[in-house]
Order: C-alpha cells, then structure tokens, then sequence
C-alpha cells in the first residue's frame, strides 16, 4: 500500500488488475483527478473516495465499488459498471454517456446535471436516487428498480417495461418514454405516461415542453 494518501483516504481494496493498482497507487501521490482511461478497476473497493475530475473513459469498473465517493464532474463514457455499488455515490456533472450499468446499485446516489445518453441500466437499482435536471436520453431502464427516486426536470427518454419498479417514485420529466411490452413497444408522453407511471404506483408529473 502507497505511502500517500489523499486526506487521510486508501483504497479500502486494490484491483487484481497490477496494472490499474499501479494507476491507483501512483495517482496517491499526485495533485488532481485520476487518469484511469481504459483501465480495468474491476473487484476494487473505491467506496468513500474523491474522484471528482477524473478521466475514466472506457475503463472497467465491474463489481467495483463506490459507495459513497465523488466523481463529481468526472468523465466515464463508455465505462462499464456492470454490477458495480455506487450507492449514495455524487454524480454531479458527470458524463456516463454509452456507459453499461447493468445491475448496477446507484441507492441513494445523486446526479445532478448529469448525461446519461445511450447508457444500459437495466436491472438496475436506483431506490432513492436523485435525477436533477440530468439528460435520460435512449437510456434503458427495463427491468431497473426506480422506487421512491425524485425527478426534478429531466429529460425521460427512457425505455421502460413491466418489470421496472415505480412504486413512490416523483418529481417532474420530459417524455416521451418507449415501453416494451412483450414483443411490441409503444411511445407514451404526456397524460398517457403519466397515467402508466400511476398505475405503476409512481407520482411522476409529464411536462409537455423543455424549458429553454
């Protein structure tokens, strides 16, 4: 384990990857966010860190985990977090574009001001998240659990099916939505999302237009 630390912080568990512990460890040592593009963090134990500014373009993140730590404006397209933790995790600014969070647990977390365009989140988990004025644009929520998550002015262009959990979730969006249902898929905005997320026991409010 290096000898230095930011603020007192380590890596609770290195990644098996002796390349990208090498990364970790250099990066203790040095000033600003870390430089880990396409570098495979997998099995690391991250939690608690601050990552804010740091470039994890296309890196592997698989069963990392990032409980409550700090990307804030940090870079992660096309990372893949497939099974990764990042509850409570501050994802303000953050750019997830094309990212894979598969079953992915982002409980809690919060991202503000955040893009999310392309990304594949189904069987995620994402109790309590908090979505503030971030872009959900193509991305893929079948089968994710979106219970008692707060919405403030999204953008929902999102895929949605009967498995996704809605239960307590509110706040406002922009649709429109796809909903897969079985084979056939059908477009909902307005009233009509709104009155499927009901149904689903979600008290999300459709707005009709984005704001400029």
């Amino acid at each position: 384990m290096p000898s230095g630390t930011r603020n007192g912080w380590l890596p609770s568990r290195l990644p098996p990857d002796e390349a990208a512990a090498q990364r970790l460890r250099e990066w203790l040592e040095e000033e600003g966010g870390l430089d880990a593009a396409g570098i495979d963090l997998s099995g690391a134990d991250l939690s608690h860190g601050n990552f804010s500014e740091s470039w994890l373009t296309d890196a592997k993140l698989v069963n990392t985990k990032l409980v409550d730590a700090d990307l804030y404006r940090s870079d992660t397209q096309g990372a893949d977090f497939t099974g990764a933790d990042l509850t409570r995790c501050s994802l303000v600014r953050v750019t997830m574009d094309n990212a894979v969070l598969v079953n992915a647990v982002l409980d809690g977390a919060e991202l503000v001001k955040a893009s999310l365009c392309d990304v594949d989140a189904s069987g995620a988990s994402c109790r309590g998240t908090k979505f503030v004025d971030t872009f959900l644009i193509n991305t893929n929520f079948r089968n994710a659990d979106l219970r008692d998550a707060v919405f403030e002015e999204n953008s929902f262009e999102v895929l949605l099916d009967e498995e996704t959990r809605m239960e307590g979730a509110s706040g406002t969006v922009f649709g429109p939505a796809v909903v897969i249902e079985g084979q056939a898929s059908r477009e909902l905005s307005g009233d009509a999302l709104e009155q499927w997320i009901r149904d689903k026991g979600g008290k999300l409010r459709v707005l009709s237009a984005r704001r400029a």
